[in-house]
């Protein structure tokens, strides 16, 4: 059941959209959502921003609104089409986020929702490493995305929507301490917040000034 419902929601933009409003409701709608990650940062008309697994571009069409060089990856061709259509003030570019097909230091904000839970642990560690690389010295990563619920009523709904809509991915991804993996990187972590009884998680960390080879 989990897969039909999966494939169906990535085959019809209209039930993704549906499901990602109904979703949002927990934080106070999806306008909220999609700036959640975004909070608190200075994002200038200059600022070089990719919006990694960028789907059909809705979180893009809110980073264009700060900067004129926003670009979005992602490895679905059918998702790049329509964040094109939906988005046009960006580029785009198709990829793999644990293999980028872009230059090292190029980025002042990498931003990615809702992504990282359909990995698996070694794409996540891979993907790690590229935000780190493509980042300049000193930019940000900024990330929102599931975490364990603190509070008891999230948890049935959260099993409901995880046996509906994800993978086992998503069942791994609570029990990973994405920060811990991101100090472990070299990330500074700036700030942690969580949302919705603690089922979702925002994240911004900064690379360190010194570029690492690893």
């Amino acid at each position: 059941m989990a897969t039909i419902f999966r494939e169906l929601s990535y085959r019809y933009q209209w039930l993704y959209d549906t499901i990602a409003k109904i979703s949002a409701l927990a934080v106070g709608g999806e306008a909220k959502f999609r700036r959640l990650a975004i909070q608190n940062l200075t994002i200038s008309s200059d600022s070089k921003v990719l919006d990694l697994c960028c789907g059909s571009g809705q979180a893009t069409s809110v980073l264009v609104e700060y900067s004129h060089h926003v670009t979005g990856l992602d490895a679905s061709p059918l998702s790049l089409q329509r964040a094109q259509k939906n988005v046009p003030q960006a580029k785009y570019i198709q990829g793999f986020a644990e293999a980028i097909p872009l230059p090292d230091g190029e980025f002042d904000l990498v931003h990615t929702s809702a992504a990282l839970h359909e990995m698996e642990p070694q794409q996540l560690q891979e993907i790690l490493n590229e935000v780190y690389r493509i980042l300049k010295p000193g930019g940000i990563f900024t990330l929102v995305d599931f975490h364990s619920p603190m509070s008891l009523w999230m948890k049935p709904g959260i099993a409901v929507f995880f046996w509906l809509f994800e993978t086992h991915t998503a069942w791994q991804f609570l029990a990973t301490d994405l920060s811990a993996l991101l100090t472990q990187r070299g990330f500074e972590i700036r700030q942690k917040t969580l949302y919705a009884g603690g089922s979702l998680q925002v994240i911004q960390a900064r690379k360190g000034e010194i570029i690492e080879n690893r």
